[in-house]
Order: C-alpha cells, then structure tokens, then sequence
C-alpha cells in the first residue's frame, strides 16, 4: 500500500453519507470511541498491494492479513491460509495428575466442578482441532531433524517483521492484533510455525523476474502515490472558539498544546492534532481545500465543515509519484514467494500426515461415542 494509506484513524471519522464525521474517505476506520462524539477530518485507509510502497493496514478479524492488490490477486488471503493451515496453539493442558483430578476448580452453591470435568469439556470444545494443531507441529520438527535443519530465532524474527511490515507501523499492527483476539505469545507461536514451513517449502518455490514482472504491470496503478500533504487541526463546535483560538496561535500560543486541550477530535488531540499525510479525496472538499493551498508551518483561517469548525496547520507536503518495477521488485517477489509457499503447505502436510504413523485417542473417543448414540 501506498504511504497515503499508512495511517488508520476512528470510524467515525468516515463520509457524511455514512457516518456524521467530515472525512471524505471511502472504507470504515475501527473505532473504540462512543458514536456520539463528533468526529474529525481523518483520512481513511483502502486497501493496496502489499508490495507498494507501504502496505495496507487491514481492517482486523484475523491476523495478520496481506494487502489486496487492485487486479484482484490472491495476495489478501495469503496469512489467512497459514491460520487454516498452522492454527494458534490453544492452551489446553494434558490431562491432570491422578489423584488430582477431582479436584474442584469451582463450586456452585457447594457441589464441586472438578478439574476432569473441565478438562473433559474444553477436549469437546477445542481439543480435536487443538491435538490436530500439535500433531502438524510435532510432524514439522520431525522434518526439519530429517533434513538437518533448524529455525532459529532470527528466522522468526523475519516472519514476523514481514507480517508486521503490511501494517505500516507498529501501532497499527498492535491494534488489529488486540482487535482479532490473539495475544502476542499466540502470534510468536504461530510465526515459529510459519518459519518451519518456510524452512522445509522454500527450496520447492520459483519465481522468476517474469513473473515479478507481470504481477507489476498488472498492478502498476496500485503502486503509484499521489501527491499528499501533512497537517494537524483543531476542531471545535463554534466559530467564536475557533476564531479565539486561532488569535492565541498568532499571538505565539504552542499549537500541539491547544489542541490536546480544546479540539475535540478524538482521533487526533492526544497527538497535538497531528493528521499524518493524506491526498485529494479523503477529507471534507472544504477541508482538504485549505490544507492544500497552506505553505509549509502556515495557519488557515477558521474552516467551516459538516464536522465542526477548524484551525489548520500545514506540516508536510508529498510530491506525487510514478513507481517503477526497481523500485518494487524485492517486495513483489518477497510477497510471491509467501503465496507460493501458503499454496504448497496444505498438500504438503496432507501427505506427511498421510505417511505418517499417528494414533489419534481423541478421534477414537469421538468415533466411539457417535456410535453409540445411532
């Protein structure tokens, strides 16, 4: 994704047709603000290549997702493949000791609910997909000792900054990994799973200058940027506020303080207003107008939107930009690479599986039982 689509703010923060804010971007922000405050002029992402110059940050639900190129490639469903394929170990411990089990880890109204009873109720919720999950990384390890190999830290360290790098910025991963419900432990684990596989299909993988190629041309709109700017606000209900606050900034007030404490701008008053950079066509018509015009450190006057009224300030300006394959070539290949091996891993751990000697006792029970219930 392009650097215009780094920043992701509150969902109020959305067009008027769909939500009352002043942002005049296409796709809904997550938000964790009540619906009733008043939101602000904040750009809004949409989704790009992955190998454009700073990848999307998705909308959280799973973790992590890669950008979805604009010719409709396959690249967005890439991880989700790596968690159908290498699930997030879920901690459910072995049975309990004997002479422990009927231990009460809970009572209600003095009858006890015992450890082999919750033991036995987290087997039926999870247990199957979860001894599956241990049997497909008890396979991996086993393969990588045939093979004299092994998974070091740094090649974690690689998978997970290769994931993280979609999201622009560590906040904005932080956020959609809190929103899809994984823990940090549970996202190291799954990036230790994914090193193995890479480790053991990699050498399997070609992709070729052609093939990098291709997948430019036929995205090369996707990878250009247009020209952007940087600026901070402040917002604020009425114009005798706004027109108070803007003397205070000629006078030499600090501009960054003023709006931590009178903007009302849930998206961006704990950063001093700061907006980060944003094109053409994400903002109020209004107020993308001002900011475009400013100079780099000039002040608007007071700016009237559907939002509230404004004080602008100009920070950053970005020049437009036509990529070129040079440019982009390791990150498509990086990404192509990533594909092909997602794309492999369901068949190669199928036949492994197949291969292999494995007894099962969940799946035994699980047959057993629907036996007897015919």
């Amino acid at each position: 994704m392009s650097e215009k689509e780094k920043d992701t703010l509150n969902e109020e923060n959305l067009k008027p047709e769909e939500q009352s804010g002043v942002n005049q971007g296409q796709d809904a922000q997550p938000s964790d603000k009540p619906a009733a405050e008043k939101p602000a002029p904040v750009k809004t992402e949409k989704a790009a290549p992955a190998s454009a110059k700073s990848p999307a940050a998705p909308k959280a639900g799973s973790v992590p997702p890669t950008p979805s190129p604009a010719s409709g490639s396959k690249l967005w469903m890439v991880v989700s493949l790596v968690l159908a394929i290498v699930l997030v170990v879920v901690l459910i411990k072995p049975p309990f000791a004997k002479g422990v089990s009927s231990e009460a880890v809970a009572t209600v109204n003095g009858e006890k609910i015992t450890k082999d009873k919750l033991y036995g109720a987290l087997v039926k919720v999870g247990g199957t997909q979860t001894l599956d999950t241990l049997i497909s990384e008890t396979l991996l390890n086993q393969e990588l000792s045939k093979k004299g190999l092994k998974v070091t830290q740094a090649d974690i360290d690689k998978e997970k900054a290769f994931i993280k790098k979609q999201y622009g910025d560590e906040e904005t991963f932080q956020s959609a990994l809190a929103q899809s419900g994984m823990s940090e432990e549970d996202f190291n684990d799954q990036m230790e799973m994914q090193a193995k596989l890479r480790k053991l299909l990699e050498p399997e993988v070609k992709v070729t200058d052609d093939d990098v190629k291709k997948y430019f041309e036929e995205n090369k709109a996707s990878f250009d940027t247009p020209e952007e700017v940087k600026a901070s606000h402040i917002l604020v209900a009425t114009k005798e506020e706004a027109e108070d606050i803007l003397k205070q900034l000629k006078n030499g007030a600090d501009f960054a303080k003023l709006a931590k404490e009178k903007s009302t701008d849930p998206g961006s008053k704990d950063q001093g207003g700061d907006l980060g950079y944003f094109p053409r066509g994400k903002m109020y018509k209004e107020f993308e107008d001002a900011a475009f015009k400013l100079k780099d450190g000039e002040l608007s006057g007071v700016v009237k939107t559907q939002a509230g009224y404004h004080i602008i300030k100009k920070t950053g300006y970005k020049a437009a930009h036509t990529a070129t394959l040079d440019e982009k070539k390791a990150d498509i290949k990086e990404q192509l690479i990533f594909q092909q091996l997602m794309q492999k891993a369901p068949t190669w751990l199928a036949d492994i599986k197949a291969k292999a000697k494995i007894t099962n006792s969940l799946e035994k029970a699980a047959a057993s039982s629907k036996e007897e219930s015919k």
